[in-house]
């Protein structure tokens, strides 16, 4: 197998092979019109460059990118390269060294192998009725204290009560968590909190709107967190219970004595990176503005990391759709946008760790590279797959006040918009997007042409199958202008895009923006 640094060498011949004979090529003769109309730097994106980064990206040697391993690190190595060969400015600054990698130290916590906890005449095992989230080796007995959701010191939390050493039961979510994410977010908001407070364990009732066996399939896994400081205490050991009909209601309302036993879950140290380069905006105002240009680059893996069937003649969950074509649009869109440079300066941002928990984009919304008062506006690209290649879908389309540029610049490309496909799915909050959101920076996904999760899209979606043979990359070069034109559309805008009225995110797009 070539080394990594063998195929980095090999990827750039190819590439810069491409690069000159797209410009030896004779060219055709431009009929009167075309002399008289501006040419979009947009249409110089051509397919046999868009096909060359998509085979590297999604390459077995990458071995599924999978967050923290070698396969991608090359992945981040080849975008920084990327970005340095088109004249990016490293967005990062350490000393008086600059670079591309925003380096983000991970904890890969291992699967847990037992756990048992015993309430009077039952006995609740892993895999079963518990799951395992956190913590060290447990060996406890004693009384229960309830402490409502665990997440504030009022009277719906902890009441200002000394929990030392207890064995704290809470209750599962929050008030507002209704996504996948949120209900995890709020899940770690409550182990930190109990660790700070020095509790033994939490036990935590999940009644929530994610089914159990999916919740059981999931956290049976290894998991990746973003590391805590070296001086923070280990976490606190912290289950999940399987309270759907209220059938275990005794361990909030009667504080019983219970025994747990856990073999906890070992955590190793791993690090990542997003990659991060700056295109200077020609605005002498609109400069100190940034549009953010978003998307993953990592993937789930091989063989069992992968969470799906397969083949052992094909255990490598290439990431073709998922998300290797949203990072060749993010490295077109910034070579088109250094040919002709807009009016608003861009970041443009390919992340890590949105596989295991979108990790590396709440790492980057805690520890911006720009201001995120000065960020204007995120364009992410993410996706499951396609089955219409006539369009491009946007999550968020409706919300994010940029729908306008959106479609003008699909339809340049002869593709259409779809919005917010599969709205069962809560896809807004599943993606790098959310936690621009959160903060509120207006922040859509424009995603490969989908109306529906269909069978179509579940073909590919996290299966080793999704390798970039599959692929029509005609429509991935269409799809990849768009995106580059929509993104020169937004940062030469008058104006800043807002949130629609009333959207759940406006408030904090007011309290970050001040208006």
């Amino acid at each position: 197998m070539q080394t990594s640094s063998t195929l980095l060498v090999a990827a750039s011949i190819v590439l810069a092979t491409t690069s000159i004979q797209a410009q030896t090529r004779p060219a055709k003769a431009a009929t009167k019109k075309e002399i008289n109309t501006p040419r979009l730097p947009e249409y110089t994106i051509s397919r046999a460059e868009v096909e060359a980064h998509t085979r590297f990206l999604a390459s077995d040697e990458l071995q599924g990118r999978r967050t923290g391993e070698p396969g991608n690190w090359t992945a981040a190595r080849y975008i920084a390269e990327q970005f340095r060969q088109l004249g990016l400015k490293p967005a990062v600054t350490t000393g008086t060294q600059s670079d591309y990698f925003q380096r983000i130290n991970f904890e890969k916590s291992k699967a847990a192998t037992s756990a048992t906890l015993v309430i009077g005449k039952d006995t609740l095992r892993l895999g079963k009725e518990l799951v395992l989230m956190a913590g060290n080796p447990t060996d406890i007995s004693g009384e229960v204290l309830y402490v409502g959701y665990g997440l504030t010191d009022g009277e719906d939390g902890y009441k200002g009560r000394d929990v030392k050493g207890r064995i704290l039961v809470a209750q599962g979510g929050s008030p507002e968590a209704k996504s996948p994410g949120e209900i995890f977010r709020a899940s770690a908001e409550k182990r930190k909190l109990a660790t700070e407070k020095g509790a033994a364990a939490l036990l935590e009732l999940y009644s929530e709107s994610v089914p159990w066996g999916l919740v059981n399939q999931y956290f049976t896994r290894e998991q990746l967190t973003v590391a805590a400081n070296s001086d923070t205490k280990a976490p606190v050991a912290h289950l999940w219970v399987n309270n759907t009909n209220n059938q275990y209601k005794q361990l909030k309302e009667a504080n019983p004595t219970i025994t747990l036993h856990t073999s906890g879950r070992q955590r190793i140290a791993i690090a990542s990176a997003n990659v991060a380069g700056i295109i200077e905006g020609t605005d002498p105002k609109l400069k100190d503005e940034y549009l953010v240009l978003s998307a993953h680059f990592d993937h789930v893996g091989v063989g069992k990391q992968g969470g799906s069937a397969y083949q052992p003649s094909d255990s490598i969950f290439n990431g073709a759709r998922d998300n290797a074509i949203g990072v060749v649009a993010l490295l077109e869109s910034a070579k088109v946008l250094m040919q002709q440079r807009p009016k608003r300066s861009v970041l443009v941002l390919a992340l890590t760790g949105e596989e295991v928990g979108t990790l590396g984009s709440r790492y980057y919304t805690e520890h911006p590279l720009v201001p995120l008062k000065q960020t204007v506006f995120d364009l992410n690209s993410d996706g499951a797959g396609y089955n219409d290649t006539t369009v491009v879908s946007v999550i968020g389309l409706e919300r994010t006040g940029a729908k306008s540029e959106i479609e003008t610049a699909a339809k340049a490309f002869g593709l259409g918009v779809f919005a917010e496909p599969a709205p069962e799915q809560g896809l807004f909050d599943r993606s790098d997007n959310v936690h621009f959101a959160a903060k509120g920076v207006p922040a859509p996904t424009f995603s490969a042409g989908f109306k529906a999760f269909d069978a179509a899209i579940g073909k590919y979606y996290h299966q080793a199958i999704d390798n970039p043979e599959s692929l029509d990359f005609n429509y991935v070069q269409h799809f990849c202008q768009a995106y580059a034109y929509a993104a020169r559309l937004i940062a030469d805008r008058a104006t800043r895009p807002q949130w629609s009225a009333g959207d759940k995110y406006e408030a904090a797009a007011k309290a970050l923006y001040g208006y």
